[in-house]
């Protein structure tokens, strides 16, 4: 059989791949090591069967800053468990600090513009003082190591200073975007019991404003750890908060930068992802490991260096903020933007890349789609020679939006495409800049990630689409989840369908050229724009409405379309569900969770399925809306309404004409 020829739209020249930190590195292992290898397969190989030498390389490569060194790199290849790097003392913030010294100091550190504020500039120099003041400022308020300060606060340079400062002195950082409501805060902060609070008095979205007090004080009444408030005034310059502190006291001084030295796998930061049931899990990630990802993330595979100016359009409520503040330890300088992508039109972002003459543009792959839907031409609006690559992730990008990208940007600026994790804090599979983009297809596989598809029982599967399984651990893994003594949560949200092995609830393709492609996810977690929503969160707000009995959503995520989202309701006896009420439920979503996770339909239904236990039936409803057959979907012997399955089944089969009345 004839197979048809590959879209290669991105190639680099020889030149380019001698540029890049990919090609150093290899010749770095080749003359300081001896380690020859031909091509990025032979790495990526080596790298997964040794991974002590590997890793082991990256600290020497980029010389990582520490005050002790390591006993050893890793005590053992099990997982969850792992210990790494044993004995080192060192601090993620330090790295930061190590380039633009003296007058290279003036230089950019972040450039940033809202729906609030213009283009502003933080140099490296002004950026060092107020982390250092804003550090010394936590200290006097007794902030030490391991407590934690969360922050509620939009995408602006504040909130950078803020995490450097916090990792400097060794606490533990939690964040939150301000569009996200109380409740959904609260699932959050109230698990990690903090000791400082900064937040902003509201944001602007789209044109509108938001004041937010009314949730800052909600979440400062229920927060009973909180021994301090910050007040940053953002949309209101005049915003005060009885007994809270201005945010300008914080980084008024001038006090020399002080790193605490602490173990490779004291806690950094706390994120979270929500499974399907339950309260949202509160992943603990480690200076270390974070710092090692980020060096080999940023600085090899996305070829970053101080010379780049990097964005990746993000809230702080979604890890890829967490990946976008990492181009400082490269020392890029980072790009951030606060607002509406789309206002007043999907121009903005590439106004800004103009602007800030940005060298690599990130953002979720639904906005290149969205761009690509509505005609833009993204080199008719702005000037934008100066970018060399486009990133993307969040879901996967289509082949045609690939094509469209090359189109509009030209063939020199390399899609980067990454696939990843708030679990892990870093890209399971992702962009090369020493190999070609195929339409449609990421380029590799991390250096030091042994990814692999498997099937059903635990095979590896080539060119065939599997579920995303990593064998050998990783730095970056989760130390634990925070409150979870025993590591059961842990276990069971990676472990338990193949013991011993990650398993990240995504399907992926691993292509003859050692490329990936993601299909979406496996489990029933709502990915919605890159940001991870439970179910749960979404029925406690809908099924708080009186009218309604019972719901389920899923969220069918397709390769190359548009995902759709639709909610599923059981009305009570009597009651509609009419246009009001289904404005009532989105307003409800919209602000008490996120604005990404309101759904594309609300429909009514008679039953939501059930097991014989009462759980609601997430999975097999997905795949049944996705096309399985139902035999293959569910045994109807283990369901205690298995009529209430042909309604899905006929809703599977329907062309759109004949599908039910919906609401959008």
């Amino acid at each position: 059989m004839a197979t048809e020829p590959l879209n290669i739209v991105w190639q680099p020249d020889q030149a380019r791949i001698e540029r890049s930190r990919m090609y150093d590195y290899m010749q770095w292992l080749a003359e300081r090591e001896g380690r020859r290898f031909d091509d990025f397969a032979t790495l990526w190989q080596w790298s997964v069967d040794n991974l002590e030498a590997f890793w082991a390389s990256i600290w020497d490569y980029f010389d990582v800053p520490h005050s002790a060194g390591y006993a050893r790199v890793l005590d053992r290849h099990t997982m969850p468990g792992a210990r790494w790097f044993e004995g080192a003392r060192l601090n993620l913030a330090q790295q930061a600090f190590r380039f633009h010294h003296g007058e290279a100091g003036e230089r950019p550190a972040i450039l940033s513009r809202s729906e609030v504020r213009g283009l502003e500039t933080l140099s490296w120099n002004e950026f060092r003082r107020q982390v250092a003041s804003c550090a010394a400022a936590l200290r006097a308020m007794g902030v030490t190591p391991g407590d934690r300060v969360v922050a509620y606060l939009p995408n602006v340079a504040e909130t950078v200073v803020a995490f450097y400062a916090c990792a400097s002195v060794g606490a533990i950082w939690s964040s939150c975007s301000p569009d996200m409501g109380t409740r959904s805060v609260l699932d959050r902060f109230h698990q990690i019991d903090p000791k400082v609070m900064i937040t902003v008095d509201g944001y602007r979205y789209g044109g509108r404003d938001f004041d937010r007090m009314d949730v800052v004080r909600g979440l400062r009444d229920a927060l009973p750890t909180l021994e301090h408030v910050v007040l940053l005034p953002y949309l209101d310059g005049n915003a005060s908060l009885p007994g809270s502190r201005d945010w300008a006291t914080l980084v008024d001084a001038d006090p020399e930068i002080e790193f605490a030295q602490l173990p490779f796998d004291h806690p950094l930061w706390i994120v979270y992802s929500s499974g399907t049931t339950g309260m949202p899990k509160p992943i603990v990630h480690g200076h270390g490991g974070a710092l090692l990802e980020s060096l080999k993330g940023h600085g090899l595979h996305l070829d970053l260096g101080p010379e780049d100016r990097f964005m990746w359009f993000t809230t702080t409520g979604w890890i890829m903020w967490n990946s976008q503040i990492g181009g400082l330890l490269v020392g890029a300088t980072i790009c951030v933007y606060d607002g509406n992508p789309g206002h007043p039109d999907l121009g903005t972002l590439w106004r800004f890349a103009e602007e800030t003459k940005m060298t690599f543009f990130g953002a979720g792959a639904a906005y290149f789609s969205g761009c690509r839907k509505a005609g833009l031409e993204p080199a008719r609006m702005a000037d934008v020679n100066r970018l060399r690559s486009v990133g993307s992730t969040g879901s996967p990008l289509p082949e045609d939006v690939y094509v469209w990208l090359s189109e509009q940007l030209g063939s020199d600026v390399q899609i980067a495409a990454i696939s990843g994790g708030t679990d892990i804090a870093a890209a399971f599979v992702g962009a090369c800049p020493i190999m070609p983009v195929v339409a449609g297809e990421m380029q590799s596989r991390g250096l030091g990630i042994a990814a692999y598809a498997l099937d059903e029982s635990g095979n590896r599967l080539d060119d065939a689409v599997g579920e995303l399984v990593v064998t050998e651990p990783m730095p970056s893994m989760p130390l634990y989840f925070w409150n979870d003594e025993n590591g059961a949560r842990l276990h069971d949200s990676y472990f338990d369908t193949y013991p011993g092995l990650w398993r990240h609830g995504d399907w992926i393709r691993i292509t003859p050229r050692g490329g990936a492609v993601i299909y979406g996810r496996s489990d029933t977690t709502i990915n919605r724009h890159g940001v991870r929503m439970g179910t749960s969160e979404i029925y406690a707000v809908v099924e708080d409405f009186d009218d309604i009995l019972d719901s389920l959503v899923v969220d069918l995520e397709y390769l190359g379309r548009e995902s759709w989202m639709p909610l599923f309701v059981v009305m009570r006896e009597n009651a509609a569900l009419d246009a009001d009420l289904v404005e009532r439920i989105k307003a409800a979503i919209r602000t008490t969770l996120s604005p990404r996770h309101v759904p594309n339909d609300i429909i009514a239904v008679a039953e939501i399925p059930r097991t014989l236990t009462g759980k609601k039936m997430e999975l097999p409803v997905k795949k049944l809306l996705l096309g399985m057959p139902a035999e293959q979907v569910v045994n109807r012997d283990a369901m205690s309404n298995p009529g209430s399955l042909d309604y899905y089944i006929g809703l599977a089969q329907a062309t759109p004409e004949q599908r039910p009345v919906r609401h959008r």
